[in-house]
């Protein structure tokens, strides 16, 4: 069974950074696509980042320039670096994979930003 677990939320100033973490377990193959979502209250949940086994990679148009998507398949780890964050970047974060028969979805971490 995959298992997802996320850290490195917090409460950060605006124009701060963070780099949130997702360790992967339960799969002896390397994950073809990793995601990052995020749901702020009363808002659907959205796609964050996204990067493929061999490193390419998508982002949502309100973090290009500002969030690092990147992972390690040695690790089956998933990074997200986070700068130049907003009030509107809280949310909580959950790291995503696609799994045979739906996804698995890691409990999540809080992002705060806020002065």
């Amino acid at each position: 069974q995959v298992q997802l677990v996320e850290s490195g939320g917090g409460l950060v100033q605006p124009g701060g950074s963070l780099r949130l973490s997702c360790a992967a377990s339960g799969s002896r193959f390397m994950f073809t696509v990793m995601n990052w979502y995020r749901q702020a209250p009363g808002r659907q949940r959205e796609l964050v980042a996204r990067i493929s086994s061999s490193g390419g990679t998508n982002y949502a148009d309100s973090v290009k320039g500002r969030f690092t998507i990147s992972r390690d398949n040695g690790q089956n780890t998933v990074y997200l670096q986070m700068n130049s964050l907003k009030p509107e970047d809280t949310a909580v974060y959950y790291c995503n994979v696609p799994i045979v028969g739906g996804n698995a979805w890691g409990q999540g971490t809080q992002v705060t930003v806020s002065s």
